[in-house]
């Protein structure tokens, strides 16, 4: 079934995925035949993820699924980062830090020998 209001008025629990994977968990829901409640007027700050309804009884179905296509997704009281883009933002950290370090140890040595 497809994006349906129904879901909310349902026993149903929400799910909060990453905007990268969007498309990827709708195309699954739609793949599976899962019903699910999606409003995009809702979701104002993607940042935190878009939110889906989703009933309970396909709780282990859309479980299974999250794991087998690495999908990040949380619950509202559980917040989840994706930490594969943290873990790429911090090594370019490191490396800019690296760099100025060793910039600034080179004009060290630089001033030292024209002294």
């Amino acid at each position: 079934m497809a994006n349906s209001a129904e879901v909310k008025f349902q026993e149903h629990f929400k799910l909060n995925v990453l905007f990268k994977d969007y498309i990827l968990f709708e195309n699954l829901l739609l793949e599976y035949n899962i019903d699910y409640y999606h409003n995009n007027n809702e979701n104002s700050d993607i940042s935190d993820g878009t939110r889906f309804f989703l009933l309970d009884k396909d709780r282990a179905i859309i479980d299974q699924l999250l794991i087998d296509n690495e999908i990040i997704a949380s619950t509202e009281t559980i917040m989840i980062s994706d930490y594969r883009e943290e873990r790429k933002v911090q090594k370019f950290h490191f490396l800019v830090y690296l760099f100025v370090v060793g910039l600034i140890i080179l004009i060290i040595f630089i001033i030292d020998f024209f002294k």
